[in-house]
């Protein structure tokens, strides 16, 4: 027996399978109904565990008999079969991984079998109803050798009756599902690709006339303060009536009504917010059934141009979250679900885009009561189209040859192919299938206030058709779609179902043009920003000050949540594109996660958290203002202000206040300020929990601001120093000087130090040469191209001309010195002063030069390589964490202790990390550095060659020295790795600086 092809006939997307409707599971009367303990249901029988398993690396290779074979193997259901040992894990990002021929799929289609008994009692009278949940790509199901129906759409329910097919006793289930089908076309998601049955597979008893549908919808009253509620129930066979009860948030009874459509008016209404999830409790009955559902009551809208939720101006600070983890792939159970919900929580997330596919329906139920808003995404991406072959001129490579630019034929023909699903009638069926599931599953869901037609997947008649169809079936909710910015060659896109309009990110600039172009009165979302992959988010201080600006800017939503990283093949290292035998794959792109996937928390988070912060400080006219960025909540009902008043980093006065402060309100703080002193004064404002919630313990950290009362520079403590007579002698190509216990080596064809002793001792490894290079994180994927074709990762220092003088106050050495690379131009032109003082201590003095041509610079200064025991440091300067120019809010300006070791962070793939910006001081054992202005600093026990070189950080080698760099400047750290360009206030990019620096040895 062979499968039917309907795995390749885009006009069949299912047999059999009951229509879409909402989520909810049937309890007996009598039972306590509570949906989040639906496994305690009489009605509801899982059928999750060990299931007996066959793999086949294409369907041909299926036997005949394969509903009676024997099963090799056993898998663990919900899974994926690429963890349990079956195929192989690929990372792709926009490619398809294979051929683009809808709506076929390659003949090598990988297979699995599923086979399990049930031993089932059956009841009279009675209907069953089999449910899958999450099967990809899709699924033909079997009962007792009957073919029972075929579904597809990977992340949406698919719900078969299988009564007439069930007998007394032991029963047998085969599932065959198949890697790829025609709907895979829609399902090209940026994530490892995996198959199977990955979530909860059950069946459900249910009446002969069952409830198979309802939908809960209410008017709110222009105040908000009633509300009309009406309830429309969908029976099998004939309306019955149904008993309704509500209950208030307290549990008290509201109303009691028994008909066949519920409507009813409710008074003093709780509303529903994030920050405050109040939820009534809805109560449907009859025959022997009884069905909960909670209720949240709110308003989302957009009145001129502006996102309102319950009538108030709302800023989402959301996130887009896959489902994933390193070991059990798609299958996410709720235990592993409320981890990340707390993490979210905890780290001042107010929002989530289920990216790019309906998550669980329990998923939805959970952000309900815990207060998140969703944007519900439709299972839809199909951005592989615009990746196919687009013709293209053959260029010469001559100069004398003049080119064609067809740049902008390429560019519109791309954009026509990415719409080739949104306009190719073969799959309009399948779109709005897609939304209807999306759509009729989870509408009673509360927490869900907008819905999104997909991903990345054009715009044209397909999704206008799916977005008319959402707007019919749901006025109470937003619509959203990034795709319909995208207009082919040859139709007209229209836009007027889609209430936001959205971008993925877009520079703040483009909000900035946005906005001032006066015809544009739809809000504007950012549906994906500050690409968090490796070292980055350095741009959210920069999105949140722009979307304060503009009350039409409603915030956005991070990419993304995790890293994805599987385990590799027998071993215990884990993996990114490329790692798993894949010939087309798309690198560590896939790591790009405000957490590990592990959940261990990035700085990337800590930065998103502390400019998330739930209240903001200035200091304004010798007063300190608080404004409070809550949107429904009083500042002195959530969180304690503790405050810490410190000179030079040592605290002189500290306590903790209340501040009566409504939402978006603003405040004086109660607080007498000392008057400015010689010393750096900061006020630490801490931001504390005042009650514990249902994620957040008592006195939960939620932020903190920092006030420079008085800025000035803080010095280390240092012991009195000897002074010496200082001795130059000529050496070869150089000269030594020799000061008591000190000795130095000064190169005059480099202008450098070679060596520098004390008592014999080497105080640095190797020469202390001028450094521009950084191993380029992620966000340089694209800017290190011409950082490489400048020569700044092969440079070096070499001198025009050095020479030296001495007097009382010590011996200075002046160097007219270059950067430079082979086969490049001069990089820097520098005219360095090297002062050294009688006490052993050498000030340096650079004046840099930089032609205005050459791309900026990743950073400016020294690089020391000390002895391995050098691996201590006390600094003051922003940490304790990693710090940057544009990425510093998650740190405190202060003291703190590190080492080489503590200081690296490993990102999977390695690049530049650790540095601390805004430093006044380091000081490790032997070396001491100062400066005239904050620097910023890195130390390592690995070199930047070392991280650029090495694709994962555990085939990172150690130093044979301790790798201090300290610099004038470093560049900033951006999101370009899939977003804007790095700010020019965050690029080294002066064409002249100097830099005064201090080097006590």
């Amino acid at each position: 027996m062979s499968l039917p092809n309907y795995y390749q006939d885009p006009n069949v997307l299912h047999i059999n399978r009951i229509p879409h409707h909402a989520y909810f599971i049937p309890f007996q009367k009598g039972q306590t109904p509570n949906q989040l303990e639906r496994e305690k249901s009489n009605q509801f029988t899982l059928l999750n565990g060990e299931w007996h398993f066959n793999f086949y690396e294409s369907l041909h290779d299926l036997p005949d008999n394969f509903l009676n074979t024997t099963f090799a193997h056993k898998i663990l259901v919900p899974s994926n079969w690429q963890t349990q040992g079956f195929d192989t894990h690929q990372y792709t990002n926009i490619n398809y991984p294979i051929p683009f021929d809808p709506p076929y799929v390659p003949h090598n289609n990988p297979c699995g079998v599923y086979q399990r008994e049930i031993d089932f009692e059956l009841k009279p009278n009675k209907r069953y109803l089999l449910n899958f949940e999450g099967v990809d790509s899709c699924l033909f199901v079997y009962v007792n050798d009957e073919f029972v129906g075929y579904g597809q759409i990977s992340h949406s329910t698919n719900e078969f009756e299988i009564t007439k097919h069930l007998k007394q006793g032991k029963n047998s289930l085969v599932v065959v599902v198949l890697k790829w089908c025609d709907g895979s076309y829609l399902e090209d998601q940026d994530k490892f690709r995996m198959s199977g049955i990955f979530r909860d597979v059950y069946i459900l008893e249910r009446e002969q006339n069952y409830l198979q549908d309802f939908f809960i919808q209410y008017q709110l009253s222009e105040d908000l303060s009633q509300a009309h509620l009406s309830v429309e129930t969908q029976f099998t066979n004939q309306p019955e009536e149904v008993h309704f009860q509500l209950f208030d948030p307290q549990g008290n009874l509201v109303l009691d009504q028994t008909s066949g459509h519920f409507s009813a008016k409710i008074c003093n209404l709780v509303l529903w917010n994030a920050e405050a999830p109040t939820l009534y409790t809805l109560q449907l009955s009859y025959q022997t059934e009884i069905i909960e559902q909670k209720i949240g009551f709110r308003q989302i809208q957009v009145k001129n141009g502006v996102l309102l939720f319950n009538n108030k101006p709302i800023k989402f600070k959301g996130v887009n979250r896959h489902d994933s983890d390193p070991k059990t792939g798609y299958a996410i159970s709720r235990e592993q679900a409320l981890i990340d919900l707390r993490l979210m929580k905890e780290h001042n997330i107010n929002a989530i885009r289920t990216a790019h596919y309906p998550n669980s329906p329990w998923f939805t139920e959970l952000c309900d009561q815990l207060g998140f808003y969703v944007i519900a995404e439709s299972d839809i991406e199909s951005h592989g189209s615009s990746a196919v072959y687009i013709e293209s001129p053959e260029n010469s490579i001559f100069l004398n040859v003049p080119n064609p630019n067809k740049q902008e034929e390429i560019r519109q023909q791309a954009v026509d192919n990415f719409c080739y699903f949104a306009r190719d009638p073969n799959f309009k069926d399948a779109i709005l299938d897609r939304n209807i599931a999306n759509v009729e599953r989870d509408k009673n869901r509360t927490s869900i206030i907008i819905w999104s037609l997909g991903n990345e997947s054009g715009f044209g008649e397909n999704f206008e058709a799916a977005a008319r169809w959402v707007k019919e079936r749901d006025r109470s909710r937003l619509t959203h779609y990034e795709g319909s910015i995208y207009q082919h060659s040859q139709y007209q896109n229209d836009l007027s179902n889609l209430d936001l309009y959205s971008e993925m990110y877009p520079s703040t600039e483009r909000l900035d043009e946005y906005f001032a172009e006066p015809n544009n009165r739809k809000p504007f979302i950012l549906c994906e920003y500050s690409h968090a992959m490796g070292n980055s988010c350095g741009d959210m201080e920069d999105y949140w000050q722009t979307f304060q600006q503009y009350a039409g800017s409603c915030g956005g939503f991070v990419w993304e949540w995790c890293d994805h990283a599987p385990l590799r093949p027998n071993s215990d290292k884990y993996g990114y594109g490329g790692d798993f035998g894949e010939t087309l794959h798309d690198g560590n792109f896939c790591m790009d996660g405000l957490v590990s996937q592990h959940r261990i928390v990035h700085s990337n988070l800590l930065e998103v958290k502390n400019v998330n912060r739930p209240v903001r400080a200035e200091l304004k006219e010798g007063k300190v203002w608080l404004k409070n960025h809550l949107d429904f909540t009083n500042l002195a009902d959530y969180l304690t202000v503790h405050y810490c008043l410190s000179e030079n980093g040592e605290t002189v006065q500290k306590g903790q206040l209340l501040v009566n402060c409504e939402s978006n309100q603003t405040a004086c703080l109660p607080l007498e300020l000392p008057t400015s002193s010689e010393k750096l004064q900061i006020l630490t404002l801490d931001y504390r929990l005042r009650e514990g919630s249902a994620l957040l313990a008592k006195d939960h950290y939620l932020g903190f601001d920092q006030l420079v009362l008085s800025e000035k520079m803080v010095k280390p403590e240092l012991p009195s120093r000897p002074q010496a007579v200082i001795f130059v002698e000529n050496i070869a190509n150089g000269w030594q000087i020799i000061n008591g216990e000190y000795r130095y080596h000064f190169d005059k064809l480099k202008g450098i130090f070679t060596a520098i002793e004390k008592n014999g001792v080497p105080m640095i490894e190797q020469p202390l040469d001028f450094n521009i290079w950084r191993a380029p994180t992620d966000n340089d994927r694209l800017i290190r191209e011409f950082w490489q074709k400048a020569g700044y990762d092969k440079c070096y220092t070499r001198a025009y001309s050095t020479s030296l003088s001495q007097d009382e106050n010590g011996v200075k050495i002046v160097a007219e010195c270059g950067i430079v690379a082979t086969a490049q131009s001069r990089i820097l032109t520098l005219k360095v002063v090297y002062h050294i003082l009688p006490s052993g201590e050498i000030e340096l003095n650079v004046q840099a030069k930089r032609p205005t041509h050459l791309p900026f610079l990743p950073r400016f200064g020294l690089r020391f390589f000390l002895h391995k025991a050098n691996h201590q440091a006390e600094y003051f300067g922003y940490g304790e964490r990693e710090s940057y120019m544009d990425k510093h809010h998650l740190a405190k300006l202060g003291r703190y202790q590190t080492t080489a070791s503590e200081n690296h962070t490993a990102y999977l793939k390695p690049q530049e990390n650790g540095s601390h910006f805004g430093t006044h001081y380091l000081q490790l054992p032997n070396l001491t550095v100062t400066a005239e202005k904050p620097f910023s600093f890195n130390f390592s026990p690995y070199t930047q060659e070392e991280l650029t070189a090495k694709t994962h950080s555990y085939d990172l080698v150690e130093s044979d020295s301790t790798v201090l760099c300290v610099d004038y400047k470093m560049s900033g750290i951006g999101s370009n790795s899939c977003g804007p360009s790095l700010k020019e206030q965050y690029r080294l990019n002066e064409e002249n600086f100097d830099w005064k620096v201090k080097i006590i040895l």
